[in-house]
């Protein structure tokens, strides 16, 4: 993928001219795009001093501007692409003051898809989390590449490389098909030459290329076909935040703003690094100075943050989102750290690609435990400020840390189980809260198993409630199986966990059940029937909701239709109980069949309902008179 580095020649009336051009981003383009203008940047020494053009033809590609930047090395070209273009290849002429010429190929691809066919995620989905690097090694041949700043692989160290890559994810697709999953999401893929931590992916150093260590353009596209095959779609990761501070254009920046402090960068001075005061996006109160210094600080020291607010920059990262989008089909997006960038590009950037894919699915994340900054990114919300995000989803982190304390804080009248109801009550203030990612972990934070104190019922509890909730669920990988850091909570390697037989000498394999415990047979085996059931149910999907105030460590949940009924259960008391039913009387369930999803058990519903200890009850009742 890419443009190759190396010389392009051309013979014009007996003359060679010699020229260089190493890189030329895109690296191809689409016709019958929405919109008509594509802006290449072009990288080579001293490009600016050539002029660039087109061969004349009629209803043909035709270049509306050029611009230079304040490097030499760079140009960006504005090219026009009817739909009515017909020709798929065709040169870029680069001329020189006295006439002498090269030329540059460039691709022009027929869509493979119509616009509306590219259907994101949504609430029939749930998502399946992989850190890439940690999850199965395909072809180990790729896991230390030469020339790239870090080659070591170490299984046994946290924050080295462990070999996962794409071919593993691919390996595995039954797996992921079987236990239930319907969209597949791996942590960035893109190169990520640092020095230290490459494994992680969000450092990104050329946002054009795949890691070689993950594998390949090609391998990343078969990934998304034959996901596609079992009807599993591929979300990206990407990011528009930030790069790695080895990224390519770090040592020649086109424009003295390419990035936010450059001037404190290119004089070697202390860079401010980002205060993390999200909510300066919102607050009527905030000073500019924190303002400022939210948007424009780096993440962390080794990511450089993008300035979105140059009109080049801007133009770059809007292309490069629909650039992977068309050439891996993908089934969505999640975007990282939402609220560093500049939030009016943001709107832009998701516009953009909102109007050219009607259908498509983002998710951005806004790590925030309030809900009114959660609902402000999503698409839809009635902002004081009249900020309107083109943004389909947001991560429900209000929601998660509901759940944690509600299934681990003793019950009392401000604590426990009233915490998960007075959560989801927030749904109110959402635009659309059934499109809102909810999850009980991701890579960032503990697993759930080690969240919930090694508590394997209150996991069940939490897995049957994303579940069931009204939300786009979506699960991290190896919680199946009761993955853990707990000896090293908050510790990034250890949450990042290799998923056990994923490499051929592992003595536990997790795909085949080989070698896992009771308990983790047990776990895996639970979340396959609850996940299964889950893709076949439109009232998960589609229903209604309505809950009712938990009452001696008990809380029910239930999700309807005309035809059908889910009633959830959650009872965190050490021992059985019984709930009459008489306080569910609106919702008609006394005298139905209700059908426990695990253990295919069918009980009639009479006035009474026996629970076990610490027990997830799911009933699918049928609501036909």
């Amino acid at each position: 993928m890419g443009c190759n580095r190396g010389i392009v020649l051309l013979l014009f009336w007996g003359i060679v001219v010699q020229a260089q051009i190493e890189r030329l981003e895109p690296p191809n383009w689409w016709i019958g795009m929405q919109q008509d203008t594509l802006q290449l940047l072009v990288y080579g020494e001293d490009i600016a001093a050539l002029t660039p053009s087109l061969l004349p033809c009629q209803e043909c590609t035709y270049i509306s501007d050029v611009h230079k930047a304040d490097s030499p090395n760079y140009l960006f070209i504005d090219l026009v692409i009817p739909p009515t273009t017909l020709i798929t290849q065709f040169p870029i002429l680069f001329s020189n003051k006295e006439g002498k010429q090269f030329q540059y190929q460039y691709e022009l691809k027929q869509r493979s898809k119509k616009p509306k066919a590219y259907r994101g995620f949504n609430s029939t989905d749930v998502l399946y989390l992989i850190t890439p690097d940690r999850f199965a090694n395909g072809d180990p041949k790729n896991d230390s590449v030469r020339g790239l700043l870090e080659t070591e692989v170490n299984r046994a160290d946290n924050y080295k490389r462990h070999g996962g890559d794409i071919q593993g994810i691919t390996d595995h697709l039954d797996y992921i098909f079987d236990m239930g999953f319907t969209a597949i999401w791996p942590n960035p893929l893109l190169l990520n030459d640092m020095q230290e931590q490459s494994y992680h992916g969000y450092a990104i150093t050329d946002f054009y290329k795949v890691d070689p260590r993950f594998g390949t353009l090609e391998a990343y596209q078969q990934l998304s076909q034959k996901a596609a095959q079992k009807g599993i779609k591929l979300i990206m990761d990407q990011v528009v935040n930030h790069c790695g501070k080895q990224h390519w254009w770090m040592e020649d920046l086109p424009f003295f703003n390419w990035i936010n402090y450059q001037e404190d960068f290119t004089s070697d001075r202390t860079l401010p690094i980002s205060n993390h005061r999200r909510t300066t996006n919102q607050d009527n109160y905030a000073s500019e100075y924190d303002k400022t210094l939210m948007e424009k600080g780096w993440f962390v020291s080794a990511m450089p943050d993008l300035n979105q607010r140059n009109a080049f920059m801007a133009k770059y990262l809007i292309q490069n989102s629909i650039w992977w989008i068309e050439t891996l089909a993908l089934g969505g997006i999640r975007q990282d750290t939402y609220p560093y960038p500049n939030k009016h590009f943001m709107a832009q950037w998701a516009k953009a690609i909102m109007q050219e894919y009607p259908n498509f699915s983002i998710v951005g994340e806004e790590w925030s435990y309030n809900p009114l900054l959660v609902g402000y990114w999503q698409d839809g919300a009635a902002n004081k400020d009249g900020y309107r995000s083109y943004l389909s989803s947001t991560m429900d982190f209000p929601l998660q840390k509901a759940i944690i304390e509600a299934l681990t804080e003793k019950e009392n009248w401000d604590s426990g189980l009233i915490k998960l109801y007075e959560g989801l009550a927030n749904d109110f203030y959402y635009s659309d809260p059934g499109k809102v990612l909810l999850f009980g972990d991701n890579h960032d934070m503990d697993r759930l198993f080690t969240q919930l104190n090694e508590d394997v019922s209150l996991v069940k509890m939490a897995m049957a409630f994303i579940l069931v909730a009204p939300r786009i669920p979506q699960i991290y990988y190896g919680t199946e199986i009761l993955l853990q850091n707990t000896n090293k909570r908050r510790d990034h390697g250890s949450i990042r966990t290799d998923f056990p037989g994923g490499w051929p000498k592992d003595n536990i394999d997790a795909f085949a059940g080989d070698g896992l415990s009771a308990q983790q047979l047990d776990m895996q085996s639970y979340l396959k029937k609850l996940l299964n059931f889950r893709k076949n149910s439109p009232v998960i999907h589609q229903g209604s909701t309505k809950h009712f105030t938990p009452e001696q460590g008990i809380y029910v949940l239930f999700r309807y239709s005309q035809k059908n009924i889910i009633m959830l259960v959650l009872n965190k008391n050490e021992e059985e109980k019984i709930i009459g039913l008489e306080r569910f009387a609106e919702m008609g369930i006394v005298g139905k069949t209700g059908l426990n999803i695990i253990t295919s058990e069918r009980k009639t519903l009479t006035d009474a309902l026996p629970l076990q200890p610490r027990e997830a009850l799911i009933l699918a009742i049928e609501n036909r008179p």
